[in-house]
């Protein structure tokens, strides 16, 4: 298969341009670390944003970074926390779970609005993203948003770009909004709760006034352990010791929880982030987004595979058997009821060709998204099926 690798934003146009004129579709990658994600791709060529690397703008007083799209996640995080500061989503390594290597790239991050356990206090990949550069399916260069947030009119073409998945354009430069790093992290830690239960305490804690910025809970057996409710809360020293303080008041009849901070606090909410529980095993994977007050009703619906629960229980990671649908059809049964919706994030090919990997979309809305494509990448140059077939 043909590899193109720009060194420019000139040259991915120039590549795309050409692609398009001989109707050659293309596969979009960055590090390639998620290449096993979605619809197997209907491509005759990589377009690789793996040359379009380096930090064009940061100025931590006005807390922005800007990097070309394949800028490796690891510099821009590391850059930042050199003057206190982070991406405020904490966004997901998916190597471990989807057994892949090479570095994740910040262009990657916008492209699949990746977003990890602090979505619930800091919003997701997108909403932190104000700025983006990319190649249309013409061979067009676009610039849309900036370096500061303000209102948009006309079409916000930077949320559109974000979990698109690269079906509408080759992202060349992104730019961020950053947030400091807290002086302190600290996670309350409740043992023994049943999924039910262990919703309701997430769901009281983020209702309180003490500010969490992770709620996750790991059924009993799920690596192992008893099962472990998750509350963590971030700030200043002193605040943060207060907050755990009445948060455990608050939440007394649940148990008493330990307090988990420093690097094993951390260790553990990478764990929640990737999803760890179900790296290395042969299980399909599910993301299922639900009401946060339904997830246990979802999963007692399913009554099948391993789950676990973040973002105050609207987040259920799941594995099923990989064999038949992998559930595809007791899953989406299960959420119809509720609003929710599931997306396929590990199978083998043939599964993630027979099955809807993202959740299908209703006639008006599939309407919609075919005019946006087309309007995009009229000849279809871009990520083909990735995302729907014959899209």
């Amino acid at each position: 298969m043909r590899l193109y690798e720009p060194a420019s934003e000139d040259d991915a146009a120039r590549i795309v341009r050409e692609a398009a004129g001989r109707g050659e579709r293309l596969r979009l990658v960055g590090g390639n670390t998620k290449a096993g994600m979605g619809r197997p791709a209907q491509d005759e060529a990589t377009l690789s944003s793996r040359g379009l690397a380096g930090i064009t703008l940061y100025e931590p007083a006005e807390m922005v970074v800007s990097a070309r799209a394949g800028t490796p996640l690891s510099e821009v995080q590391t850059l930042l926390a050199s003057k206190g500061q982070m991406l405020p989503f904490e966004p997901v390594d998916h190597r471990a779970l989807m057994g892949s290597a090479g570095k994740p790239t910040l262009g990657a991050v916008a492209a699949i609005n990746n977003s990890g356990p602090r979505r619930i206090n800091a919003g997701a990949a997108r909403d932190s993203l104000i700025g983006v550069r990319f190649v249309n399916g013409r061979g067009e260069a676009i610039k849309s948003g900036g370096r500061v947030m303000k209102n948009v009119t006309g079409l916000d073409l930077v949320k559109l770009m974000a979990g698109a998945w690269g079906t509408l354009g080759f992202l060349t430069e992104v730019t961020f909004k950053v947030l400091p790093v807290q002086e302190r992290v600290a996670t309350l830690v409740f043992s023994g709760l049943d999924d039910a239960r262990a919703v309701e305490a997430l769901g009281a804690g983020l209702g309180s006034p003490f500010e969490l910025t992770g709620a996750a809970h790991l059924p009993a057996g799920i690596d192992g352990e008893s099962a472990r409710t998750l509350l963590r809360i971030e700030g200043f020293s002193d605040s943060v010791t207060y907050r755990l303080g009445e948060l455990s008041r608050l939440l007394k009849r649940f148990g008493a929880p330990e307090t988990v901070d420093g690097e094993a606090g951390a260790a553990l909410w990478r764990h929640v982030r990737d999803a760890a529980p179900f790296a290395g095993t042969g299980e399909a994977v599910w993301r299922l987004s639900v009401a946060p007050t339904k997830g246990p009703a979802v999963t007692a619906a399913i009554g099948a595979g391993r789950w676990f629960y973040d973002w105050g229980g609207g987040l259920i990671w799941l594995a099923m058997d990989a064999s038949g649908d992998a559930g595809a059809a007791a899953i989406r049964a299960a959420i119809r009821p509720h609003g929710g919706h599931a997306t396929l994030i590990r199978a083998p090919d043939a599964l993630r060709a027979a099955v809807p990997v993202f959740e299908p979309l209703p006639e008006p809305l599939m309407r919609v998204t075919q005019g946006i494509k087309a309007a995009h990448d009229p000849a279809g140059v871009f990520n083909p099926g990735r995302m729907y077939a014959g899209l």
